[in-house]
């Protein structure tokens, strides 16, 4: 561990190898996206990468289905540290069920302020992703934990309520 007198950063990376960091990336490209393009310029640039950039995941979610969609979050979740996520596959619907989130655990621990609508990122994203792939997505708690629900567009799950998604503190 670095000594606050070694570097001129007001933190200390501890971590010897991983991802953990891009966190404080995403944390800081969304304080400046909303700060220079607003909120709705910020929901617009999350739906267009939900859309573009995860093109390839929306084409397999599409084809594979609600067990594909399973695969992938169990996947992608065990590549994230510290994750502590359930992915429950049940007839009409696949939950992923976050108990503790490694984005807001990384930035709470390296005492970064959160961006308040960083849970809301997930909805934005994913529901743009799961409307490619003809499925929808709804998310439900936030702040470190959450469930996110993706089930095929005929189900007819609620419209999302925003405020089921907790504002991000850090």
């Amino acid at each position: 561990m670095k000594s606050p007198s070694a570097s001129v950063l007001p933190y200390v990376d501890t971590k010897p190898v991983g991802s953990a960091d891009f966190y404080f990336a995403v944390n800081a490209t969304f304080r400046f996206i909303l700060g220079r393009l607003g909120r709705e310029g910020w929901i617009r640039y999350l739906e267009e990468m939900g859309r573009g950039y995860f093109d390839p995941v929306n084409r397999q979610w599409s084809r594979d289905g609600l067990a594909g969609l399973a695969r992938y979050w169990r996947e992608f979740f065990q590549a994230e540290p510290n994750a502590v996520v359930n992915v429950v596959e049940l007839p009409d619907r696949v939950e992923v069920r976050v108990s503790e989130c490694p984005a807001i655990k990384h930035l709470r621990a390296g005492q970064r302020e959160i961006v308040r609508e960083y849970c809301q990122h997930c909805f934005y994203l994913g529901s743009a992703r799961a409307e490619a792939a003809g499925l929808t997505m709804r998310l439900a708690g936030g702040n470190g934990s959450c469930c996110h629900t993706f089930a095929p567009a005929a189900t007819g799950l609620a419209p999302q309520d925003l405020q089921q998604i907790r504002e991000a503190t850090s």
